[in-house]
């Protein structure tokens, strides 16, 4: 309790504040890649796929149940960024992680392996690692400050590279691979969102700073950020719903978590600096801690294949707690037989 009572002290309310909220957000998201995807297969079995181009989705009305728990979430997410720094909310998507595993063991009817279990574990011990020991949030007095670290020569090169990137893989890449390289389409939304992370934190500062009296309205700097929040956002959605349509959930959610997190990260100490504000110790928890929801998202992805191979070695095997994420038994004739890519065809016994 004494310890428990020395971090709430030394933690801001702003830090509370967004630790809560992205708490939240996980929950909503969570939710929505199960509904989402259910969506996506109900409109894929009428209609041309998403991962195929398609657009039959958007008359779906559970894709959209499953998009406005998704926005729910990310507006959570969006606030949470607001008040404390991106080293502290974005590890904590692990957690959505858990939830899909849960609600895709009750709602889906999967299993929830002993190893899954433990890799839930980890990314629970992982995400209070990380938020004991995370950095103060910077305190920015205006949305000026903001544009003036996002315009510095380090944070520029980085952008840089990332578009560079982007491009490639889109006019590149996806034509001729999307289809079968499951990095393609993640490595896409994951490079884009590393941006918009950034954007988002600057105009969540910039509302929370308008609210409390502080216009930041009048300032371009404030629409600019709103541009490439908007741009991103549409990007990720498109190349996410790629994702999710042509390969299995249970690949494309830890494997998006880890990547997106990890530039997200990166992206983060090179604009706002947020490891000058800290002891080296404090880096090496804080990377520990994020080494260990890896870990835990690994787990909770190789499962997977374990399964596959009790249910093969023998009906008494069955039965065993299973963890295949967000991997389920296809009841509409698009089946999942292998581990990376969905298929057209019924596996065969």
């Amino acid at each position: 309790m004494a310890a428990v009572r020395r971090w709430s002290e030394g933690m801001s309310s702003d830090n509370i504040k967004g630790l809560v909220l992205a708490i939240s957000s996980s929950l909503f998201i969570g939710a929505s890649f199960i509904v989402k995807k259910k969506g996506l297969k109900k409109a894929g079995a009428s209609g041309v796929r998403a991962g195929v181009g398609g657009y039959s989705y958007l008359l779906e009305p559970l894709w959209w149940i499953g998009m406005i728990t998704m926005v729910v979430g990310e507006i959570a997410n969006f606030a949470a960024y607001a008040f404390a720094p991106a080293i502290l909310v974005t590890p904590l998507g692990a957690l959505s992680i858990i939830i899909s595993a849960v609600l895709a063991h009750i709602i889906l009817r999967e299993k929830l392996h002993t190893f899954g279990i433990l890799g839930c574990a980890l990314c629970v011990v992982g995400s209070t690692t990380i938020v004991l020991h995370a950095p103060q949030e910077r305190q920015i007095e205006s949305v000026t400050e903001v544009w003036d670290l996002a315009t510095e020569p380090g944070f520029l090169f980085y952008t840089a590279l990332v578009l560079t990137a982007v491009f490639i893989l889109i006019f590149h890449f996806v034509p001729q691979y999307g289809q079968t390289h499951i990095m393609v389409y993640i490595g896409v939304c994951s490079l884009v969102g590393s941006i918009s992370v950034m954007s988002v934190k600057a105009l969540g500062i910039a509302l929370k700073l308008t609210f409390s009296g502080m216009n930041q309205l009048l300032y371009p700097q404030t629409w600019a950020f709103t541009l490439v929040v908007a741009s991103c956002v549409i990007t990720q959605m498109n190349y996410l719903n790629k994702a999710l349509d042509t390969f299995n959930t249970a690949v494309v959610s830890p494997i998006y978590y880890v990547m997106f997190t990890s530039l997200t990260i990166l992206a983060s100490v090179i604009m706002f600096k947020d490891w000058d504000r800290q002891t080296p110790t404090q880096i090496i928890t804080e990377m520990c801690g994020f080494i260990t929801i890896l870990s835990g998202t690994f787990l909770l992805h190789k499962t997977k294949d374990m399964v596959d191979d009790y249910v093969q070695s023998g009906p008494s095997l069955t039965t065993s707690i299973s963890m295949r994420s967000l991997k389920h038994e296809e009841e509409d004739g698009f089946d999942e037989g292998f581990p990376l890519k969905r298929q057209d065809t019924s596996r065969i016994p």
